[in-house]
């Protein structure tokens, strides 16, 4: 009779700690995401020098992009690229065209530079 008492109390306590360990990662998870327009600003700043009247104002167009991202239940290719011509609309009124240009060469990097390329890159990284 112990043996399973000892078991039902170890059991109990093991499911404890799992149902803890998954709310901690949702956290996490939850904490990444908002962390990423903050991470995307970092970048944005250091690589077209916005200024500081700009931060503000990309920043609210990173988040507004990024809620609108979040929102969206199912995606589509489609819908993923109207959000990023809208994102990339908005923000055209707000840098200059030399930092316009450079944000145009940073994304298509990003993605590879041509359709296709974009998945080999990410392959070979796996690799």
């Amino acid at each position: 009779m112990r043996m399973i008492k000892a078991g039902l109390v170890a059991a109990l306590a093991l499911g404890g700690l799992l149902a803890c360990t998954n709310v901690a990662s949702a956290q996490d998870a939850k904490e990444k995401k908002g962390a990423t327009v903050e991470r995307q600003l970092e970048r944005m700043t250091k690589e077209l020098s916005l200024t500081d009247a700009q931060k503000p104002k990309v920043k609210a167009v990173l988040e507004e992009t990024a809620k609108k991202r979040q929102e969206a239940t199912s995606p589509t290719r489609e819908d993923r690229r109207a959000l990023m011509d809208e994102q990339n609309k908005k923000l055209k009124e707000i840098l200059t065209p030399d930092q316009y240009e450079k944000w145009q060469k940073f994304q298509a990097e990003n993605r590879g530079g041509k359709k296709g390329e974009g998945k080999k890159k990410r392959d070979a990284k796996t690799e």
